[in-house]
């Protein structure tokens, strides 16, 4: 396949690095062509820049020196010519299909670069089957190696207490009776239908014995037996398919065959019941897809595995597999588990599945693709909302989805957000944070970049999301942190929800060169109905309603909201503030989190503004009964009891005397509602039981 790259790619500056690693097997790798204890490869790196952005993608060429049809003593040198031949003419070379491994590593790392453009993450290849979205497994199979008749008998006995119901087993190196007892000792212990067998031969028997070995293993009911013969041996190895009571599958045979009409040509001749592909030998993507057509257009079965590549090549083999799609059947996948220090994403094997992602992972995406189906039901024109609890019990609220798109469209219009840019989903799907930021998605034809919802949501990324909502929790953990902070700050619209955004964080932001903003708004209008320009020339101190939202006080000085595009025409809130002639408005705090102290008013939430700015440890207020007062403001601290005296010092230094606290109280965390915000009801809940534990003689 020859073709220009900027047709399928629009990169500019398109530059690759190769990278020369080595891994080492955990055990050594027994074939019946030798031994593996370490493992050559090269990984191929894609940079780029597309759109003012700079993103890199990661390929592996991953040749087996005795094997593979195009390894060579001058195989970096040829490697580095066609990238170099690449960079200048933006096509594959001609004969680029004689080379497989280096077609592959740099099909996955043109893919892979594409990937981090498009989903800010640059192992998301082919992201569209239901395993490249974490919603399914792949059946792989269980490897045994070969070894000593004990070691091989072990093998398979963790195999299967793992929960594997497919084992392939390496044959060829020991002696044949004792793999028949191997066989036999597996097959009384489980039959058929409980464990599927496979047999791998590599090429292991003569052709003179092969069928007798084959009807011996017949006994056995096995799956299928990988290359009995070795491969050019064409009219022995069709007779052998033709007769064999073991369905056969070929492999080495299909290495160097790498044009869909010598594919079709081979298994018209030979006329396998199966084929193993795996992309480092046999074509690459392009080459993989060839073989797939070939073989459904002849009848025959195929499943894929990998050629002992790392990680990086294995994401790439299991994704692809998910992509081609074949029968329901397990794969060779599971060899991401054989080496001491690996590279790429890690993939998980449970139970005999392959999967991408780590429960927590899978549950938020399921979460994301529940919340996509249920959006797009035309039978359901509203979708349950559930508040965050921060002051009491969460509740629950039906709203037209048709409400829930203005206020999308209000956001985008207002940040300015064009189709096709990607969308960090980091937030809890069931509350109105996440949930909202899935509409944005689907209103706006936003790229969603889903990551299951913690205090560093950017851990995992490779390229920074262009628009993202995030915790003012979220936003301080990932400042501390050198990558993750660089990442933070090539976002180029930062909105920060869920909770006050202290000083020293607005600070830390001032640098930020996209648009950072406060949101004012809660679960009664569908998120966020003000901004407040954090950083650049246009920081103010006030939030600004977005358009078509008038904000008014009340009796109470609580916020009133107005709005004909919100589910209800006038929400009240229970937000203290403070408004300015042009209409923006300062939050001073909740009318509910206010104590009573004394006689006098204090706001909890201006007084931890205050102590924020110069607070160490993590605190919160809250307060408890006392007889003199009413309510005593306390303090609760993530430290030991010995910091207290410091931290009233430091109160009395920042604050009027009125509003230092009288009590404080050390704990080992403080409560949070599942968005993130201070749990109010907890912390008051837990303050009294410190006090009640401290008062016991």
């Amino acid at each position: 396949m020859q073709f220009l790259l900027q047709s399928i790619y629009p990169f500019s500056h398109l530059r690759f690095r190769v990278v020369a690693r080595t891994l080492r097997f955990k055990e050594p790798a027994g074939t019946s062509r030798g031994v593996y204890t370490v493992r050559p490869v090269w990984y191929v790196v894609a940079y780029a820049e597309h759109e003012g952005r700079t993103a890199y993608g990661v390929g592996e060429c991953a040749p087996l020196p005795d094997l593979s049809c195009d390894f060579s003593a001058d195989y970096v040198a040829r490697l580095r010519r066609i990238c170099n031949f690449i960079e200048q003419t933006k096509r594959f070379p001609a004969d680029i299909s004689a080379f497989p491994s280096i077609r592959f590593g740099l099909e996955t790392a043109l893919e892979s670069l594409h990937a981090s453009f498009t989903t800010a993450n640059s192992f998301n290849l082919f992201p569209s089957s239901p395993f490249a979205r974490g919603l399914e497994g792949i059946p792989i199979n269980g490897l045994v190696w070969m070894g000593s008749h004990e070691e091989m008998l072990r093998r398979m006995e963790q195999k299967v207490a793992d929960g594997f119901r497919c084992i392939k087993i390496k044959i060829g190196a020991i002696a044949w009776d004792d793999e028949l007892d191997l066989l036999r000792r597996l097959r009384r212990r489980f039959t058929p239908k409980e464990l599927e067998i496979r047999v791998d031969a590599n090429g292991a028997f003569a052709p003179d014995e092969a069928l007798r070995k084959l009807q011996q293993l017949a006994a056995f009911q096995l799956h299928s037996i990988e290359q009995p013969i070795r491969a050019g041996q064409l009219d022995a190895l069709a007779e052998l398919c033709r007769l064999s009571p073991v369905p056969i599958v070929l492999d080495e045979e299909l290495i160097g065959i790498n044009h869909p009409a010598a594919m079709q040509q081979l298994l018209q001749a030979v006329r396998p019941q199966y084929i193993v592909l795996k992309p480092s030998l046999h074509g690459g993507v392009k080459g993989s897809k060839d073989w797939t057509e070939a073989a459904r257009a002849e009848g025959v079965k195929w499943w894929m595995t990998s050629a002992l590549e790392s990680n990086v090549g294995l994401n790439a083999i299991a994704r692809l597999q998910a992509c081609l799609g074949g029968e329901p059947m397990a794969q060779g996948l599971g060899t991401g588990q054989l080496f001491v220090q690996n590279y790429g994403p890690a993939t998980r094997i449970e139970r005999g599945r392959l999967w991408l992602y780590d429960e927590k992972e899978r549950a938020h995406r399921q979460e994301f693709f529940a919340f996509q189906q249920a959006w797009t039901d035309p039978t359901k024109p509203t979708m349950t909302l559930q508040t965050s609890g921060s002051t009491g019990v969460p509740k629950k609220m039906e709203t037209d989805k048709s409400a829930m798109c203005r206020s999308a469209e209000m956001t985008l219009s207002t940040l300015r957000i064009p189709q096709q840019a990607s969308a960090l989903i980091c937030l809890p799907m069931k509350y109105v944070a996440g949930m909202m930021m899935a509409v944005r998605c689907f209103v706006g034809r936003l790229r969603p970049v889903l990551v299951a919802p913690s205090s560093r949501p950017l851990q995992g990324l490779r390229c920074a999301p262009e628009f993202a909502a995030l915790t003012p929790m979220q936003v301080f953990e990932t400042l501390q942190h050198v990558r993750e902070r660089r990442l933070l700050f090539g976002v180029r619209w930062l909105i920060i929800g869920g909770g006050a955004v202290n000083e020293s964080l607005v600070q830390a932001l001032k640098r930020h060169t996209g648009a950072v903003f406060s949101t004012y708004g809660m679960t009664e209008t569908l998120s966020h109905v003000a901004l407040r320009r954090l950083n650049g020339p246009e920081a103010e101190d006030c939030y600004r309603p977005l358009r078509g939202v008038r904000v008014t006080l009340d009796e109470r000085q609580c916020l009133c909201i107005q709005s004909p595009r919100l589910p209800q025409p006038l929400i009240v809130t229970n937000d203290v503030g403070e408004l300015q002639p042009d209409g923006s408005f300062r939050v001073l705090g909740r009318v509910d989190n206010v104590v009573v102290s004394g006689g006098v008013k204090l706001h909890i939430e201006e007084i931890e503004a205050v102590l924020g700015r110069v607070m160490s440890v993590p605190f919160n207020l809250t307060a408890v009964p006392d007889r003199r007062l009413g309510e005593a403001l306390t303090m609760l601290y993530v430290g030991s009891p010995a910091d207290g005296p410091a931290l009233e010092a430091l109160c009395r230094q920042r604050l009027a005397r009125y509003a230092v606290p009288r009590r404080y109280y050390a704990v080992a965390s403080l409560p949070q509602t599942a968005t993130g915000k201070p749990d109010r009801a907890a912390l008051q809940q837990l303050a009294r039981e410190v006090g009640q534990k401290q008062q016991k003689p």
